[in-house]
């Protein structure tokens, strides 16, 4: 029986192919393409306070060994040892792609013609350049098999501390390629515990702060919204490590911040040694690129920063960064402002306008803008039903022109601005009726409307021209227009594109490169007009509009109460110098709230103050305040357009909210404090520990708009040290009540 079964066997064995056979027959062969060996060397990323350090190992992998502190020979790292072995390949891949032997969330996947989703990515070389302060490394990666390349371009911001990301993808072969992800960063970070904060939202309750421990799920932030990307996310995050807990002055934090206005994806993964790794860049969904032999794509910038003194520290560093050139004019101050909107709204006439203006000139105010409702003939624009995309001024409404109420504005020695939204159009226009292939649509389907509107496809050339063309006419409506709003109402929905054709995967990537386009043309041509960002308030705050936009429409919700959280939220990425903020009437439009005139101008001083109310409205005693309110506005608002931001109590801790701006040079600051609660006849005032002062100079401190102080100390001058170690506590004990300093070094 033995010797029948292995006779069997025997037989099968010799069945089998040659390859197969072992030792004695043919071997199993399977070519590979040879991968160079290259120099094993650390390339560090540095800035003035942090290093980032890439190791190059022989074999060509690229792997990330640190990201904070600044360290003075990161060629120590060339002896560096993870702390596990790689069997899973998940060891601090610079950047991650689909292939090989990682198997964690990818920042690079590419399908290739063969159907082979696989690419493995080594280095080949890079090149170190100096600049106005910024340092660039540029470095070179390349797929052997296919040909792809891969440029990881860093722009170190000495001293700002921040460090801009993006990435170059190239089609090296011979056929095209299909790009299902591809992220503008990767940055590995190590240690034992990861505390994220981002921020939620909807409309009129935007930037809405959210805090969680990470844990070993993949923990995602994306939006899906096409033009209000960050009406329900922003694109943006605070990382803090080895704690439980935010912390404003203590502990490492890593703030980061994707430049780009479309649908986005941010994504934070533990491997199984504890390190996170964090991807940032357009979001995949639905956007599967098609790249030619030879084309190449270029991903929009991911920002980081690292600080070692707490999310004060890591905000100060993007907000210096940001007034150097990350938004456009940034640190420039803007003129305060009377908007007409929840003043007048559809319904005015030119008598109505030119008295507003008379109001607001009379109050010190610097420029009126002429809101929503100035144009439209066959469809007249009198509600939100029609007349976008009709651009013409109503004649029956404002017979005597746009250029009148300019001429007027100046005389009274106002800047004057006004509204557009050219992305979108009203069923009810003549634009829809002579271009419905301009719309956004599915062929066969209902084309949705939001807010009464549809969206402009600005993946078509031909609708880009018509957009700048919008502007480009309303800037010639009168020969001094210096402010433009620019609004967006309204998110993409059942999205097609009739000028892509089959490819409408391209369509999100490209209506916001198209958006670009003419926010590209438009600053050639107009580079001095400031240009407002409003989404429906702030569905649209992110670093890539910054670059052609002055300011940002923070939020519909004017109440006063709800900007509390709104701007504070909005300060850890962005600076105060975007943030449009006004005083508006009670009950609010939005909350119905009632709150005192002088807590609404106190909160809307922390950035570019505005007013939006009907100015004959007020009593004379309203009049007197807000005269008195802006006339010292004037005096300190340099400090929150150049200023560094601190934030001395979080309003999500309890009954008060406080912050601070200080001069470069710590000889001038200004203190808002406010209280949220009321507090009991028995709490004294409330200790606050300023923040960025001279401990060796001494402070004149000086209460604002008010007769009599709610600090004892009013008009002395102290020490740094004192009003840094806790001598500064202004009594605020009633819901609602707020006060202003200014300190001036003697």
């Amino acid at each position: 029986m033995k010797k029948t079964l292995l006779l069997i066997a025997a037989a099968l064995i010799a069945l089998l192919p040659a390859t197969a056979q072992g030792k004695k027959g043919k071997k199993f062969t399977h070519e590979t393409v040879a991968i160079p060996q290259v120099e094993k060397q650390v390339i560090a990323v540095e800035t003035e306070n942090s290093s980032l350090v890439l190791l190059v190992h022989e074999n060509g992998r690229l792997e990330t060994t640190h990201y904070g502190a600044r360290i003075a020979q990161p060629a120590q790292f060339l002896k560096w040892r993870v702390k596990t072995d790689d069997y899973n390949g998940q060891r601090g891949n610079t950047f991650p792609v689909t292939g090989g032997r990682y198997v964690g969330e990818p920042a690079l996947h590419v399908k290739y013609a063969d159907g082979s989703h696989n690419t493995e990515l080594y280095y080949t070389g890079h090149a170190v350049s100096q600049k106005d302060g910024c340092v660039t490394t540029v470095i070179d990666l390349k797929d052997y098999v296919t040909g792809l390349q891969v440029k990881l371009v860093y722009d170190a911001y000495q001293k700002e501390d921040v460090i801009a990301q993006h990435t170059e993808i190239l089609n090296g072969g011979k056929k095209p390629v299909e790009l299902l992800s591809y992220a503008s960063a990767s940055l590995y970070v190590d240690a034992d515990e990861y505390l994220l904060t981002h921020c939620h939202g909807t409309w009129a309750s935007e930037m809405q702060p959210e805090s969680e421990l990470l844990g070993h799920d993949l923990k995602v932030i994306e939006s899906r919204r096409g033009t209000q990307n960050t009406q329900g996310n922003n694109p943006s995050f605070l990382l803090s490590l080895n704690t439980k807990e935010l912390s404003e002055t203590e502990g490492e934090v890593i703030a980061g911040a994707l430049a780009w206005s479309g649908n986005f994806r941010l994504s934070f993964e533990q491997d199984d040694a504890h390190r996170l790794n964090i991807i940032g860049g357009i979001s995949p969904f639905a956007s599967a690129y098609p790249l030619a032999a030879g084309a190449r794509f270029e991903t929009p910038e991911m920002v980081f920063t690292w600080a070692d003194n707490g999310a004060g520290g890591a905000s100060r560093n993007l907000h210096r960064w940001a007034r150097k050139g990350g938004v456009y004019g940034g640190g420039e101050v803007n003129p305060t402002l009377l908007n007409s909107w929840e003043g007048a709204y559809f319904n005015f006439t030119t008598e109505t306008l030119l008295r507003m203006m008379d109001d607001a000139a009379g109050m010190g105010l610097e420029m009126f803008v002429l809101d929503d409702g100035w144009f439209g003939n066959n469809y007249p624009r009198n509600n939100d039903d029609a007349g976008l995309g009709d651009w013409e001024v109503n004649v029956k409404k404002l017979p005597e022109g746009i250029d009148y109420l300019a001429q007027y504005a100046h005389g009274k020695g106002l800047k004057f601005g006004i509204w557009i939204e050219p992305e979108m159009v009203n069923p009810a226009s003549d634009l829809a009726h002579a271009h419905p292939e301009w719309v956004i649509q599915s062929p066969g389907r209902e084309i949705y409307q939001g807010r009464h509107q549809w969206v402009l496809d600005l993946t078509n050339p031909a609708v880009q021209d018509f957009v700048f063309g919008i502007f480009d006419r309303t800037m010639r409506l009168a020969p001094n227009i210096d402010y433009i709003k620019w609004d967006c109402n309204r998110v993409v929905q059942s999205f097609g594109s009739p000028y892509l054709g089959a490819q409408q995967d391209r369509f999100y990537v490209e209506y916001t490169q198209g958006l670009y386009n003419v926010m590209r043309r438009i600053r050639e041509k107009y580079p001095e007009v400031i240009v407002q960002c409003c989404s429906s308030g702030g569905g649209r705050v992110d670093y890539g509009a910054l670059r052609y936009c002055n300011e940002v429409w923070t939020s519909d919700n004017t109440d006063a109460v709800s900007r509390v959280n709104i701007q504070y939220a909005t300060s850890f990425i962005y600076p105060a110098c975007i943030m449009a903020a006004h005083v508006s009437a009670v009950p609010n439009h939005q909350t119905r709230a009632v709150t005192p005139l002088k807590f609404r101008f106190d909160m809307a001083c922390t950035g570019r103050l505005g007013m939006e109310l009907q100015p004959k409205q007020l009593t004379p005693e309203e009049r007197a305040l807000a005269d008195r309110c802006i006339g010292s506005y004037k005096k300190y608002r340099d400090l929150i357009f150049k200023g560094d931001l601190y934030r001395l109590v979080s309003p999500l801790d309890g009954h008060y909210y406080a912050l601070m701006y200080v001069s470069e040079d710590r000889s001038r600051a200004v203190v808002f404090t406010y209280a949220l609660q009321y507090e009991a006849r028995t709490v004294g005032g409330k200790t606050i520990r300023l923040q960025g002062l001279d401990p060796s100079r001494r402070y004149k401190v000086t209460e604002q708009n008010v007769d009599k102080s709610c600090w004892w100390g009013d008009g002395g001058a102290f020490g740094g040290d004192f009003l840094m170690g806790g001598g500064f506590n202004p009594v605020l004990k009633t819901r609602y009540s707020s006060a202003i300093f200014l300190l001036e070094a003697q």
